[in-house]
């Protein structure tokens, strides 16, 4: 066929659809000229309301797009390591959720990411809301676990004990998650046992998670504990051996040091002893008798008070003892003299 008679055909087909658009637009304004105005009230109501349906529809579908990407971007920079940032997009992505799980999990994401960071405090406000925004949902229950870590991180160790044992308590081995997540809470509590210095009970949790749980990644961390553990045991009873053996040494020393200080006070008794006997066998040799006897006394009364004290000396030095045989010697000399004076006169008669 010709390009021309193409052409006409086109045309002739245009010019028909126009005019049966046309005509069917004149019908539906003739129909709408006939209806009562009440009648147009409601065919332009019902207009709008399926306009704006079809708005909140597509803004609808848009927020939750939104969501989905702000949520995507969260866990991509989480991933990263990127904390800060993934917590922004998880608090953006909680903010356009159009349900209370889409809530719950953005929350519970920007939860983990203030933890990454140490934003404790922040992290602790945001599980309260949670917590009671959402009592029953999954991400409440392991809420409990992550307060459990915050407590333990701050050094509130039997808070953080007693969150665990809940944690471990309302949960099971269901699943390796659950399992994994048990191991990891009962090696926490033994954490909790250790850091309160409470060894025996600690050891119990570790052992407990290697024999339980062979596959969690708590197990070389639990070897390590346990290692640990026995070495300060061993630590402990020597350190009380040497605490005994150092009491006895002390009061070995002091024992010591007694003896020492009554070997000087007898020592230096017998020095002067030694002196006095001196001095009375040289007055006798002068002839001078007067003062003896009483010289003799004392030196009896000062002999029989030596006599009875308690000396117990282990090695006295060989001078001191030099100088008590000494005084015993001349301390026996004297006696003797004293009783031959007793039976001769010092002019040479008997009495």
């Amino acid at each position: 066929m010709p390009a021309y008679a193409s052409a006409i055909v086109y045309m002739e087909f245009h010019h028909h659809y126009s005019f049966l658009v046309i005509k069917k637009l004149a019908f539906s304004t003739e129909i709408l000229y006939n209806m009562s105005m009440r009648q147009k009230s409601c065919i332009f109501l019902l207009v709008l309301l399926i306009l704006i349906s079809g708005v909140f529809l597509n803004a609808q579908e848009n927020e939750a797009n939104q969501y989905t990407r702000r949520y995507q971007n969260g866990v991509l920079f989480y991933q990263m390591s990127r904390w800060q940032e993934a917590a922004i997009e998880f608090r953006r992505a909680q903010e356009l959720a159009v349900n209370i799980n889409e809530w719950s999990q953005a929350l519970y994401w920007v939860i983990l990411s203030q933890m990454a960071y140490s934003d404790f405090g922040s992290a602790l406000l945001d599980m309260a809301e949670l917590e009671r925004m959402a009592p029953n949902s999954s991400y409440a229950r392991d809420i409990v676990y992550h307060r459990a870590r915050v407590y333990y991180i701050q050094g509130y160790f039997e808070d953080a004990l007693h969150l665990f044992n809940r944690y471990n308590t309302s949960t099971s081995d269901s699943d390796k998650e659950s399992s994994d997540r048990r191991a990891a809470a009962f090696f926490w509590m033994g954490e909790c046992l250790y850091s309160m210095g409470q060894f025996d009970e600690a050891e119990k949790f570790y052992a407990w998670v290697i024999g339980r749980y062979p596959d969690s990644s708590k197990i070389e961390a639990s070897a390590y504990r346990l290692d640990i553990i026995k070495q300060k045991k061993i630590e402990n009873e020597l350190l009380a051996l040497l605490q005994w053996s150092h009491e006895e040494t002390l009061r070995t020393s002091e024992e010591y040091q007694r003896t020492i200080r009554t070997y000087e006070y007898t020592l230096n008794l017998y020095q002067r002893r030694i002196a006095e006997l001196t001095s009375a066998e040289n007055e006798f040799q002068s002839g001078n008798t007067e003062p003896l006897s009483e010289t003799a006394g004392q030196i009896s009364s000062q002999t029989a008070v030596a006599v009875t004290q308690p000396v117990v000396i282990e090695e006295p030095p060989s001078a001191g003892s030099t100088l008590i045989e000494r005084a015993i010697q001349l301390e026996n000399n004297l006696q003797n003299i004293l009783r031959e004076r007793t039976q001769i006169s010092p002019w040479g008669g008997s009495r």
